[in-house]
């Protein structure tokens, strides 16, 4: 059973996919005009309402910030690395697809899909194993954008790079070693940027595999930054470049 909550995770949904819904759950006497635009979509879609004490909700979302709502739902639907390529978003210049080398933590892979959503990204591709996968926290982190953003999970990361470079992509591996400076490349062209864990970075298979490695300037002390803030800082870097 996939979970969703929070309230603005589940007015995206009801707003773009209701139908991924099978019942919403709401704190009895839970008020405030996002809970009853909740209402009133769920009615609008047919959808059971439940209303209940919040040990209801606390069970359904332990320990989590629920907010007094959550919603059952039918699994994420995962894409396909096609699906991904096919869905370049139609203000940008070129195919922009994001991949996630053993990043475990659901709060970084909700930012990046949200991020990557924001910056007109095509999707972003996860690994089986060793990874966080699309859960109800990935959902609340990315504040609706799983339901927008195509997510595929594969098998072979490596394998997954080396078919993209066949379908044309240049590959940009974020690396905290890398001498080029992520404001040196043009850009240009079909790209996929792969973003190593929290911990390590990419690793040294990926790594090989990509056809530039980039860092970031860093003044502080700090040795790196969070991955997430990292691939916004890219991201954005990227569509400065295309003029976006």
């Amino acid at each position: 059973m996939q979970v969703i909550y929070g309230i603005n995770p589940l007015l995206e949904v009801l707003l773009s996919h209701p139908e991924m819904l099978e019942k919403v759950v709401v704190v009895d006497g839970r008020g405030g005009n996002e809970v009853r635009k909740i209402l009133k979509l769920a009615a609008e879609h047919g959808l059971p309402v439940e209303l209940g004490g919040r040990e209801r909700v606390e069970k359904l979302a332990p320990h989590r910030v629920h907010q007094g709502v959550a919603a059952i739902c039918r699994a994420h639907a995962n894409a396909t690395v096609d699906d991904v390529i096919a869905h370049r978003h139609e203000k940008s210049k070129y195919d922009l697809v994001v991949l996630l080398d053993s990043v475990t933590d659901p709060q970084n892979l909700g930012s990046i899909i949200r991020t990557a959503h924001c910056c007109g990204a095509n999707g972003v591709i996860i690994p089986e194993n060793r990874a966080a996968s699309v859960t109800g926290s990935v959902s609340k982190a990315s504040a609706g954008a799983v339901q927008y953003l195509p997510t595929a999970t594969v098998v072979n990361l490596v394998g997954t790079i080396e078919y993209l470079k066949k379908r044309g992509f240049w590959i940009y591996g974020a690396d905290a070693a890398a001498r080029t400076d992520i404001r040196a490349p043009d850009y240009e062209g079909n790209i996929a940027l792969v973003m190593g864990s929290e911990g390590r970075g990419i690793r040294p298979l990926v790594r090989r595999k990509c056809d530039f490695l980039i860092s970031i300037p860093m003044r502080g002390e700090v040795a790196s930054l969070n991955v997430s803030v990292a691939a916004g800082v890219i991201l954005f870097e990227i569509l400065r470049k295309w003029g976006n």
